[in-house]
């Protein structure tokens, strides 16, 4: 067992915390960003890792320094949001479990990147922490498979349980149980974040290509020039027709792109919940010519 400082912030970064608490490890303090207001009532809300960190009575500081002050042994990141300084790796070793097969998908988007690419696989690096963007030497990783139609959600949580797994099973004899690290190889790709108009849906676009935005979560497009988000959908199987409608037109819970069909399943109207795409089709009483909004230039 180790005293660990752990640096996280969003939910996959709560689940590792837990499971390394769980694990019997000493966690001296949890770093993690401000409470923020959230939700339509804007409440000031804490993090999740925050969250689970009063949970189990596991100081918390929006302080980096904290880390070093605390007398932790190692560092632990996951999903922090924030760059470490290089004086305080020099006074604390830190690891990062990273969303990716480094050196690919290194930065702030691994999971949505990998996603948008059409990559058949991913998975979670064990790496030590320095000064460079995601660039330490790895000490282990584990691949995971990217399924067919899977969303980002559903993805981050297999990644969260693979990376909770390895981190409690590399430091389950303390710090000697790392071992060495060795160099990253290969290829460096960067995972940039995704921009809301990145996520707005380009209907001139492959309908796989889109399938993969919408997996990515939040993919819009307008209709009677106000937003509506689409949920869930699946590149058709079926080849477009001869003389097909232009891109975006619907037919049905169908919309055509640029070399086929998207079947919608889930969309969501501004200011409503989300809808299943037959109901939404009903209610909306679509008239013949209509088609979804702008294309993306």
């Amino acid at each position: 067992m180790a005293r660990l400082a752990f640096l996280g912030t969003p939910e996959p970064a709560a689940a590792c915390l837990a499971a390394l608490a769980e694990a019997g490890h000493e966690i001296v303090v949890a770093v993690t960003e401000p409470d923020r207001r959230r939700g339509r009532g804007a409440a000031l809300l804490p993090t999740p890792v925050k969250r689970v960190a009063e949970q189990r009575h596991i100081p918390v500081s929006e302080q980096v320094d904290a880390a070093v002050a605390a007398g932790a042994e190692l560092g632990v990141v996951v999903a922090f949001g924030r760059l470490v300084r290089p004086e305080v790796l020099d006074r604390l070793m830190m690891v990062n479990a990273h969303f990716s097969l480094l050196p690919r998908w290194r930065g702030a988007a691994p999971v949505e990147r990998a996603v948008l690419a059409g990559d058949s696989v991913t998975g979670v690096s064990l790496m030590r922490l320095e000064r460079g963007l995601d660039t330490g030497p790895v000490y282990e990783q584990v691949t995971v498979e990217i399924r067919p139609h899977e969303s980002v959600a559903a993805l981050t949580g297999r990644l969260t349980e693979a990376a909770a797994g390895l981190l409690v099973r590399r430091l389950a004899h303390g710090l000697e149980g790392l071992g060495e690290p060795v160099p990253q190889e290969g290829e460096a790709t960067y995972a940039a974040k995704i921009s809301l108009r990145e996520l707005q849906v380009d209907w001139r676009a492959p309908a796989g290509q889109i399938e993969r935005l919408v997996r990515v979560g939040r993919a819009w497009t307008t209709f009677r020039h106000r937003r509506l988000i689409i949920w869930e959908a699946v590149a058709a199987e079926t080849p477009p027709a001869v003389g097909r409608p232009p891109p975006g037109a619907l037919d049905g819970d169908r919309v055509a792109t640029g070399d086929g069909w998207l079947e919608l399943q889930v969309v969501q109207p501004a200011g409503r919940p989300k809808l299943e795409a037959r109901d939404w089709w009903r209610g909306a009483r679509i008239v013949p010519g209509e088609s979804f909004g702008d294309i993306a230039g």
